[in-house]
Order: structure tokens, then C-alpha cells, then sequence
């Protein structure tokens, strides 16, 4: 499922898995090469932490057009439920994990990946450059990546 306005936009999926495991492949930022739909998140950047936490920082090379290294602040955080993360636009990076109990399909958790740029002070520049639609579909790779690899881990 996939829902967006101007500048937030949530891309919905149930994976099969308890949400604990899959928060914490999120708060590893060695394994967000590894889940990136977008194809811009290349590696992560020495020096900071192996596991994310409130406040905590890290960085990513990355690559839109050309290659840049970009630095992100953690500021949501409620493990195992939510944690999000800044860039230095203002935008913020945000994962939410609901466990289902299976009385309506499937067992496992609803994961929703949001991008929100509902406070950013330039963010029409964003809509500009089709921000938007291009993290929809990056969000939407990126999820059905993070099914594929806590299948693949068994």
C-alpha cells in the first residue's frame, strides 16, 4: 500500500517476519546498501555506530547523478516500533514496525517506510526535482528488498 501527499510519502508492506528482526536490520546502518531500492545508498561511512539509537549519527556514500556523502541524525526512536532519521535538509527517513497477530492473513509485521518533508523550509524545491515519485518507488524496492533478505537469511 502506498500513500503520499505533497511531501510525505509511506509505502506499506507485511513481511512475514517478527518486527524485532526486522528493526534491528534497520537500526544497523552497515545493512542499508544491502535493503536500498533506490540505488543511491552506496555504503556506509566509517566512525559511526554498528547499531542506531536516539541522537545517534552516521553516514552513508551515496549516489544521485553524482557520488556525495551525506550525514543523518537519529531522532525518532521506540524499539522495537519506530525509528527515524534525519538529513541535514530536514527531511526525515522513518520506519515503522506493527506486529499483526494473523487473525486478519498472515503473521508477521506491517512495515512502513515514510519520507517526510512536511517541515522542510525549502521543500518546494523538492517537489522541483520530483522528490516525491522517485522516493515512492525507491521505498517501494526498498521494502520488498528487506522481504527478500529476511528470506534469504531463513
Amino acid at each position: 500500500m502506498t500513500t503520499s501527499s505533497r511531501y510525505l510519502v509511506s509505502v506499506t508492506k507485511l513481511i512475514p517476519v517478527g518486527r524485532q528482526e526486522l528493526f534491528d536490520i534497520v537500526a544497523d546502518p552497515a545493512q542499508h546498501p544491502l535493503i536500498d531500492g533506490s540505488g543511491s545508498v552506496r555504503a556506509v561511512r566509517p566512525g559511526g555506530p554498528d547499531r542506531l539509537s536516539l541522537g545517534a549519527t552516521f553516514s552513508m556514500d551515496m549516489k544521485l547523478g553524482a557520488p556525495y556523502k551525506i550525514r543523518n541524525t537519529v531522532v525518532e526512536f521506540d524499539e522495537p516500533a519506530l525509528i527515524g532519521w534525519r538529513h541535514f535538509n530536514g527531511h526525515i527517513w522513518r520506519y515503522r514496525f506493527e506486529a499483526t497477530d494473523g487473525t486478519t492473513g498472515t503473521p508477521g509485521t506491517v512495515v512502513t517506510e515514510e519520507w517526510d518533508a512536511r517541515r522542510v523550509p525549502n521543500r518546494f524545491l523538492l517537489l522541483l526535482m520530483r522528490f516525491p515519485q522517485r522516493n515512492r518507488a525507491g521505498m517501494t524496492a526498498t521494502l520488498d528488498r528487506l522481504a527478500e533478505l529476511v528470506a534469504a537469511r531463513g
